[in-house]
């Protein structure tokens, strides 16, 4: 190990990996954020509708199962979604004590816009990378993701407002 990453070293805030993805990821979710915003949606509705249309039809239950929320977290996602004209419950085939999830007209049109504006910043984000680059990048971060423990495609900050609300 060299000198420049040795633990307890004065290293500078720009040479340290842990500030600049926390950099960097705030500033990706801020902007991501405002670029959904003329939508009338926010990144966590982005992620579930993402999630609802590989799995239309799912109860509330598995999806908050899948994306590892706690369920009240999920009540509150759909019915924002639901209040937007984005969901709706519908009674389920073959359980009467579930709904059955699937995105309306309204969402199968606004997911190619929002997908567009997903790979667009993702796009200005990466410019500075050639395409080789790129996928060395989504490899290592995917890499260091599951090293931490996260699903992969579901993001913390749905787990972290499922635990406040457990509280």
């Amino acid at each position: 190990m060299s000198d420049d990453l040795a633990p307890g070293t004065d290293r500078p805030l720009a040479g340290r990996a842990n500030f600049l993805l926390s950099q960097l990821g705030f500033h990706t979710a801020q902007t991501f954020a405002t670029r959904l915003a003329p939508l009338g949606i926010a990144p966590n509705h982005f992620g579930l509708l993402m999630h609802l249309e590989r799995g239309e039809g799912s109860t509330q239950q598995q999806l908050a199962d899948v994306l590892g929320i706690h369920r009240k977290v999920m009540v509150g996602l759909l019915d924002d979604l639901e209040h937007r004209d984005l969901v709706e419950r519908r009674r389920h085939p073959t359980d009467r004590r579930a709904h059955a999830i699937h995105l309306t007209d309204a969402a199968h049109d606004l997911l190619p816009r929002a997908r567009r504006i997903a790979d667009q910043h993702e796009d200005e984000i990466l410019t500075p990378l050639d395409a080789d680059e790129r996928a060395h990048l989504v490899a290592v971060l995917q890499r260091l993701a599951e090293h931490t423990g996260n699903p992969a495609g579901v993001h913390p900050g749905l787990q972290n407002s499922a635990r406040s609300a457990t509280r």
